[in-house]
């Protein structure tokens, strides 16, 4: 079931999230509704505070991006294809190497797309859908996924790393989607 994306405004989006156990209820829906209404959505990730839940999930599917790319994009990423995953509970144990700046957007802050700092890499402990412990490291665009939906369950969003100035200039746009005045071609639900 494709679900509603929450957007910007939403009081759940700057919420840290809680971690979770095996016997939450409906995971396995929850995750598959997920997966569903990213795709849908024509998104690379999705955390759970997106769809209104305020718990320590979220999926990436950075492939996409790699398969979205330009032919003329001759730029080498190391993580290429990328990887697709579920990531439960997880916190950051590393955060290495330059910053580099990509151009990020967010299903949550439709049609406002800016330039974003991030590590090149990453190394999270984290369990999958299957309740296994993982401790892995990620570089490049998949870092960067990772690193926009893991910001995401600790109730930050891409635009707090953006200049204040911009920030300010982007303040009419930022209103006008929290009062619902946006077109997306999937279903968002507002603030009150």
């Amino acid at each position: 079931m494709i679900l509603p994306i929450v957007a910007y405004g939403s009081p759940v989006l700057r919420k840290i999230c809680d971690d979770i156990n095996a016997d939450y209820p409906g995971l396995t829906k929850l995750i598959a509704d997920m997966w569903e209404t990213m795709y849908a959505s024509n998104g690379v990730g999705i955390a759970a505070p997106q769809v209104n839940k305020n718990i320590r999930l979220f999926l990436v599917d950075s492939e996409q991006v790699f398969k979205n790319m330009d032919e003329e994009d001759d730029d080498d990423y190391p993580d290429e294809p990328g990887f697709k995953g579920v990531f439960i509970n997880a916190h950051i144990t590393e955060l290495i190497g330059e910053e580099w700046s990509y151009t990020e957007g967010c299903l949550s802050i439709p049609k406002i797309r800016e330039d974003v700092l991030r590590k090149e890499s990453v190394t999270l402990d984290y369990v999958d859908e299957n309740f296994e412990p993982h401790t892995k490291t990620f570089n490049g665009i998949t870092a960067r996924v990772l690193l926009h939906e893991y910001d995401h369950i600790e109730g930050k969003l891409f635009i707090d790393y953006i200049k204040p100035l911009k920030r300010t200039l982007l303040k009419r746009k930022l209103n006008d989607i929290s009062k619902g005045k946006v077109s997306v071609d999937y279903r968002m639900v507002f603030p009150k």
